[in-house]
Order: structure tokens, then sequence, then C-alpha cells
């Protein structure tokens, strides 16, 4: 009798959970999306409730293994939201809300960094300046907004760190997401005390350090009994959600790149070296194969295009939307969008910047708006691209993922916005599926992140770039470098 052991994938997004059954030869044997309210207690500001995403989490797994022997579960591995607060108090209670990775309200702790502490210093202590994503601005603004319940404050957490605690009784992180904080050294490894004093906290209050294949621990016997699997199941660190795609994706060890078109949009290059960005319009942070990596983030990618069909066009068919974006229409759009709905990361980092739509006019078409949009996130992607050119980097292809990809006319916008040819792998399953194979790895099943790459991820289809089409991309993209500068003096105003 032939034996097959599964590993489990956590994909903690913003909107929802994903969970992944994988067998031992990376094929998917189960899948379960629970999805939790996302709140927006003011402008710019966003939150969730850690205990929902631990509810969505436990009733997923039940669902995910009702079928499955449940005995030949051998691990679990998260991938997740990065940057968010999550603070517990004595009890490891959740004290409030996580603060999320697209909230915008630590502008003013942000600026205090950068220019008090100073970029210099910060990309010193951290290789990266403060953006107000990062979880120090939300714990500086927690400090002084809420003195009463930074007081409390026993554990300082990130997202998926939250449910490899439930699962484990561990507090727990790994480097890649740590990297996002603002809080660790990033070519050391480490926490940086000056970071947590500048804060006002304690080595004692964050979570001990692991690398994202390490086991971390193993079920709660209470757990494990709940779930009908052995208390032996292992959990591993995990990943922040980009570098847990990238594993999922294969883009580990020198020179690997992966472009993902989720919630928001990230461009993603591995490295086995330590290196900086001197302006620091990428951040630099370690990666889950025990490497390192430059990513640009923006904050608002796929979201956009859901907002322009939810919320204006109050459609979710965004299939039918794309249907009238013909051939001869890509690359002469009269009409340009500006995808910075929740201010802005990499490269402009600005929490003021706004979402514009230029060029209407009279005879502007609803497809034109669509096609507007999808090319907005395209060429914000490719600022960042410019960026890791300008430091020598050659990016010949690269991979990519996300809800957007599922998109053949994105993907085609994409490949000849960059002028690259574009790869799908065969198992497009993003963070869960990075996280299964991190299991793997801990597991033992693979002695390397880079093997269980090598092994596992398959290339489906490549999107290649059309050198005309490409041509007509270049002269459009210089027009929307212009836009941003030219409005960037007026987002403070229209608030």
């Amino acid at each position: 009798m032939i034996v097959t052991n599964y590993y489990i994938g956590i994909d903690l997004g913003t909107s929802a959970v994903k969970l992944l059954l994988v067998d031992e030869t990376g094929a998917i044997a189960g899948s379960v999306t629970k999805e939790y309210p996302l709140f927006f207690p003011h402008p710019g500001w966003s939150e969730q409730n850690p205990v929902d995403w631990w509810s969505g989490v436990l009733i997923g797994l039940e669902e995910l293994l009702a079928d499955v022997e449940k005995s030949q579960v051998r691990g679990i591995g998260c991938g997740g939201q990065m940057h968010g607060l999550v603070v517990l108090d004595e009890d490891d209670e959740v004290i409030r809300n996580a603060i999320l990775w697209n909230d915008g309200r630590t502008g003013e702790q942000t600026d205090w960094l950068n220019n008090e502490i100073g970029k210099a210093r910060l990309s010193e202590l951290t290789a990266n300046i403060a953006f107000a994503g990062f979880t120090a601005p939300k714990l500086l603004w927690l400090k002084q907004h809420e003195p009463e319940n930074f007081a409390r404050i026993r554990k300082i957490m990130l997202p998926k760190d939250y449910i490899n605690y439930k699962l484990t009784h561990v507090h727990a992180c790994d480097y890649s997401d740590a990297s996002g904080m603002l809080l660790l050294d990033v070519k050391n490894r480490r926490w940086s005390k000056e970071m947590l004093d500048i804060c006002g906290v304690s080595e004692a209050q964050m979570p001990k350090l692991f690398e994202s294949y390490e086991v971390i621990g193993t079920l709660r016997p209470e757990i494990a009994a709940a779930l009908g699997l052995s208390a032996d199941v292992r959990v591993v660190a995990g990943a922040g959600d980009n570098a847990a795609a990238a594993v999922g994706t294969g883009v580990v060890g020198e020179g690997g790149c992966n472009i993902s078109l989720g919630t928001s949009g990230t461009v993603f290059i591995s490295s086995k070296q330590f290196g900086v960005d001197p302006n620091n319009a990428l951040h630099a942070f370690c990666h889950a194969d025990g490497g390192w990596h430059l990513m640009g983030c923006m904050l608002s990618a796929a979201s956009c295009n859901k907002w322009l069909c939810d919320e204006i066009l109050k459609t979710t068919d965004y299939a039918a939307e794309q249907k009238d974006i013909t051939e001869d229409k890509l690359g002469s759009n009269h009409v340009f969008f500006l995808p910075y709905l929740m201010g802005e990361r990499s490269p402009i980092n600005d929490v003021d910047a706004r979402g514009v739509f230029a060029g209407i006019t009279m005879d502007t078409t609803r497809s034109d708006l669509v096609q507007a949009v999808l090319e907005g996130v395209a060429f914000a992607i490719r600022d960042s691209v410019e960026v890791a050119r300008s430091l020598g980097l050659s990016i010949q292809r690269s991979y990519i993922c996300g809800g957007g990809a599922k998109s053949p006319l994105w993907r085609k916008i994409f490949a000849n916005v960059l002028g690259i040819p574009l790869d799908m792998v065969k198992t497009e399953q993003g963070p869960g599926y990075g996280g299964a194979m991190l299991a793997m790895v801990g597991c033992g099943l693979f002695v390397s992140v880079q093997e269980a790459a090598d092994r596992l991820v398959e290339l489906s289809f490549t999107t290649e770039p059309d050198p005309a089409l490409t041509e007509r991309y270049e002269q459009q993209y210089r027009k929307f470098r212009k836009l941003y500068p030219a409005l960037k003096p007026v987002f403070p105003q229209i608030h």
C-alpha cells in the first residue's frame, strides 16, 4: 500500500484565507477559501480582527481535511500579509484590531523616522527607510494615540505569526516577514536593539526569529484533537506573502524575478547576496530561502480593477469589461490612470498620493477607463523595475502570479510595458503553495528550498512581448511618468 503524505499551506490574505492541501509530489489535493471582514474606521485606515483570521483558519482546516486520511498530514506552513501590527497582552489575548499593511495613518510617524532619525541611519540599521505601511511607525502611532493599549503590550506579532501562535503556542517570526517591520537588522538577521529602543519596546516583546523553513513547534494537543490530526504535525515559521509566493513560483537563489498582481502589486528579485538600493526606493529584505531579495511594492494593484468594476461600473464580471479592449487599442489609449488609491509605497513613498484619471474626453468609453486602470498598474510596477535596472540588475524575464495575472489581456499589457517575457507556472497558488513547500523542507522531504523549487515548480506557458507594441507602450510610459510629479504638490491639499 502506497502512503501519500500531505502538507498544508496557508495563505493569510487581506480579504480571505486560502488553505491548500498539497501532496508530496506537489499536486494540489484540496483547497478551501474563507473570507473575513476588513474595517476602515477612518479614511485611509485599514484594520482587521485577528480573531476573524483564526476563525477562518480553523473552519477552513476542518473543511480541507474532511475527506483526507488525517494521519498522513505531516506539516503546515503559512504565508501571510506583511507589516500588520498584532499586539497581545499578558494573557496572549488580542489588545486591539490589527493595523494592516495598507493603512495610511502613520504619515506623521513615518516622517519623524525618516527626517529625525534620518533615512541614512534607518538604512544602516535595517537596510530600509520608513514607509507608512511598515510596523515600526504603527507602534509609534499606538504609543502616541493609544498609550493605554501600548502599555498593555506583551508580544508584538505579524498576522501569520498570530496564526502560528494559535497553532503551536510559540511566539515566532521568520526573517522575511520581520524584514518589513523596520525593526530587523536585515543584513545580520537579528532584531535591531536601537530600532526597538526608538519605538519604546524591548526584545522580550518580540517573537523569536527563525528561517522560514525551520520548525517552530508542533500542534497544540487540543488543536490536533479538534482537527483529528497528530500532535506531531510540524509547523514551520513560514514567510511574508511575497517571499512565500516567490518560493511557490521558484524565484529562489540568484537573479530570479517574480511579479505578483494581487490586492497589492510587487516586483521581487532574489539574491544570494545582501544588497541595498542606495535610494531605498526598493525594499531590501531577507528571503525565505535563507538569502535576500529586493522588492518594490505598490499598495493598489488588482484592487484598482476591482474598485473600478465593483464600485463604479457596478459589475463583478471583470472579463466582460475587458472584451472590448482589442489589439489595436493597446498602446494608444488617450486616458491614463494613477493607481494610488491607498497612497503609494514603492518607489515614490507618498501617503498623500491618490488615484487619478487623466485625459478623459467626451468620447472616452467605459472600456477606455478599464484599459487605463490595467495600464496604470503595469506602468507603476515598471517604476520599480526601472529602479532595479538602475542598480545594474538585468531582468531578462519574470514569473507573474496573483489573481490579476489570470487575465490574458493584463498579462499581455504587462509583458509589453516591461518589454520582457512573462512566465506562468503550472501550479499558481501563490503564498499558500510556497508555505506548503516550506513545510516540506521543514519536515525533511527536501534538503533546501532550492531543491523543493527545482523539483516541484513547472512552467506552464509564456507571454512574449511584441516589439512594435513594446515601443508604443514605451511612449505611453514616458507620458505616464510626467503625471505624478506634476500632481504631487496638489495631493496634500485635496484630502
